[in-house]
């Protein structure tokens, strides 16, 4: 992963929209009406197979309006945490005095600049841009992000300004894993007992782990690093800010993490901010586990377990190959089941499959459920093998990668699931066109 990349700007200059077409998908809101995306949007992107983060601001609002200073505060804490700033500019409209309070803002940033001059659609606007040099930025760039003409050269001017950041290398064999959650689910606490010492701040005051701290602890002579970080608080609580800038960190120790363990505080019901929480661990194919703490909390019966456990497969369906583990951190009650199933997932995370074996699962999966016909054509898998591991990657040789059907391809998982124990992994599918 290179690095994060935000995009601000006055609003309704095409931000989000710019967003969209980078990751590729319509996740941010896109909306004439001012100040429409009031929170930041964080994507995955990835060009000339460089992999980065990606952030959509709410519109930079210097005057007093309705959210501006909300916008505002968001807009600053990505700037302060992006390596590269891309500010989204309306070329029609030419230079604007909230442009120049923008810019204003970012020169004091002191970080690589882009000035993306947006809403030029073809050759003959081309010129407009040229006005954009006023603002002093380096590099000015004509794009449209609504039909995508020139947002190529301005990944391209991204990429050469992004620092190559790298995951830190361990010795091999090294378990890393990363505590994701609210605040107040018991990261901290978790931490402290597994690693037994207190290395990290423990307090019942919301927003008390600001940064991801890496700590290496040795069992049973297995090296692992647990990275703890800040709680992800849901929009419009106290601390807010602070919470929202921990988002990043915490996809940064997502990102340089093997498995993702979500922890879910047992005495409360499942939030949509959880599973907003597991999606980004989710997104990044990375191994994952569920736990829910305070376990100890819980006035029970014999149903009390099994029913928890139906909310989450219900809850989370996305993740339904995620083991959960009960436990109490505080009072060290089943903490080294968690450690022997973060050993389990990890194998499975790392496991290869023979390829004819393979093939020999998949064909029979093929011979009792047949693809689908697609216009008139029956999909045919001719061939497959494992081409890479962490998350397990498995090659498709079919006769039209176009025609695979996302329902078809979860069967097939689910046989390889049936055959191989690949608990707690997430698995991905490339489809290749056989010649």
């Amino acid at each position: 992963m290179r690095g994060v990349v935000a995009i601000v700007g006055r609003p309704n200059v095409g931000k989000s929209s710019l967003f969209n077409r980078i990751i590729g998908d319509k996740v941010s809101i896109t909306d004439d009406a001012s100040g429409v995306t009031r929170d930041r949007i964080y994507g995955k992107a990835s060009w000339l197979n460089q992999e980065f983060s990606i952030i959509d601001t709410g519109g930079i609002i210097l005057k007093d309006e309705p959210f501006s200073k909300e916008i505002r505060a968001q807009a600053q804490l990505a700037i302060d945490e992006a390596d590269v700033i891309i500010m989204v500019v309306d070329a029609r409209t030419g230079i604007t005095t909230e442009d120049e309070d923008v810019i204003h803002l970012l020169n004091k940033s002191h970080k690589p600049l882009i000035v993306a001059a947006n809403k030029i659609d073809d050759g003959s606007m081309q010129s407009l841009m040229y006005e954009f040099y006023s603002l002093g930025c380096e590099y000015v760039v004509a794009i449209s992000a609504l039909h995508g003409i020139g947002v190529g050269d301005l990944l391209d001017h991204v990429l050469e300004a992004l620092p190559n950041h790298q995951k830190k290398e361990y010795e091999e064999g090294t378990i890393q894993f990363c505590f994701i959650g609210q605040p107040n689910v018991g990261k901290s606490t978790l931490t402290n007992t597994i690693i037994g010492e207190n290395r990290v701040i423990v307090s019942n005051i919301p927003g008390t782990t600001r940064d991801a701290i890496d700590t290496m602890f040795t069992r049973d002579k297995r090296k692992y690093v647990v990275v703890d970080t800040a709680g992800i608080r849901k929009q419009g609580k106290i601390y807010e800010n602070a919470e929202k800038y921990s988002v990043i960190r915490a996809i940064r120790a997502i990102e340089r993490s093997d498995i993702a363990v979500i922890v879910l505080d047992g005495t409360k019901e499942i939030e949509e901010q959880d599973k907003r929480i597991a999606g980004y661990a989710r997104e990044y194919n990375k191994a994952l586990i569920i736990v829910v703490n305070k376990w100890d909390l819980v006035n029970k019966d014999d149903k009390t377990m099994k029913n928890y456990e139906d909310k989450i497969r219900k809850q989370f369906q996305f993740m339904d190959f995620a083991p959960i583990i009960f436990l109490s951190a505080m009072n060290n009650e089943r903490v080294h089941k968690l450690l022997d199933k973060i050993n389990n997932v990890y194998e499975n995370y790392n496991r290869h499959v023979n390829t004819s074996t393979l093939n020999d699962v998949l064909m029979d999966a093929v011979l009792l459920n047949q693809p689908p016909m697609f216009n008139g054509n029956r999909l045919s898998l001719s061939y497959a093998t494992q081409s890479d591991i962490m998350p397990p990657t498995f090659v498709l040789f079919v006769n039209s990668e176009k025609h695979m059907h996302f329902s078809y391809l979860r069967y097939l998982e689910n046989q390889i699931r049936n055959t191989f124990d690949f608990e707690g992994s997430p698995i991905k599918f490339v489809l290749r066109k056989k010649e």
